[in-house]
């Protein structure tokens, strides 16, 4: 089983750190030539969308695809999918793609026996299909906290700090707010959000304007 992931380079260095090893795989430098390849992972896919036309092409391969900024369904309007295409999208961010969890949308309704396959493949102890919608659900929850944080730092009623030790001590989660953003991407975390805000209008996913500040000044 021949497996080939294209990624950037924290993606890449994300996926090393998975816990569970997966089977033997090639990095690949750009998108051409996933036909030589019986799975292809395009972990930066919901950056660059355009290229699911050409992945549709390509009928023998199974592609995995991060879809967390869109969703396949919306990368795909005005294309032909034909019925004998198979690709999921997955949680590809940074954090995340390195739990013993794959998350992924299934919306071609690929088999559920072959999903695990590719979990298994993947060396994922699970698999989590969720509905195929910007945001995904982890990543739309910690988004979500981070952007609360930024808020209550900006009114001044915490400082990061305190505010990473809270949630590690209260919920038990492994980060805080500023270190999953830290650890995620600032660019991430807002392109994420941005998304959720675009896609539904909910005024739960406003940018706080400290966030948008420190992400237009690349910090």
């Amino acid at each position: 089983m021949k497996i080939g992931i294209l990624a950037s380079p924290t993606k890449r260095n994300a996926w090393e750190n998975k816990e569970t090893p997966s089977s033997t795989y090639s990095w690949v430098q750009d998108n051409e030539g996933h036909e030589h390849y019986d799975v292809f992972l395009d972990l930066d896919f919901d950056d660059n969308s355009y290229r699911l036309q050409d992945y549709l092409t390509n009928t023998h391969t199974t592609f995995i695809l991060g879809v967390v900024k869109c969703t396949l369904e919306s990368a795909g309007v005005g294309l032909d999918i034909h019925q004998e295409w198979k690709g999921i999208g997955i949680n590809a961010l940074p954090t995340f793609l390195e739990r013993n969890t794959l998350e992924c949308t299934n919306p071609y309704q690929m088999p559920e026996s072959s999903l695990r396959k590719l979990a298994d493949l993947l060396g994922y102890t699970n698999i989590e299909v969720v509905s195929s919608r910007v945001g995904l659900i982890t990543p739309r929850v910690i988004c979500m906290i981070i952007n609360e944080a930024f808020y209550t730092v900006q009114e001044g009623t915490a400082n990061r700090e305190d505010i990473n030790q809270a949630m590690r001590l209260g919920t038990n989660y492994p980060k805080g707010p500023f270190e999953w953003c830290e650890a995620m991407g600032l660019q991430n975390v807002y392109e994420v959000l941005e998304a959720m805000y675009n896609d539904t209008k909910d005024e739960r996913y406003k940018i706080c304007s400290l966030l948008k500040q420190e992400y237009l000044l690349g910090k």
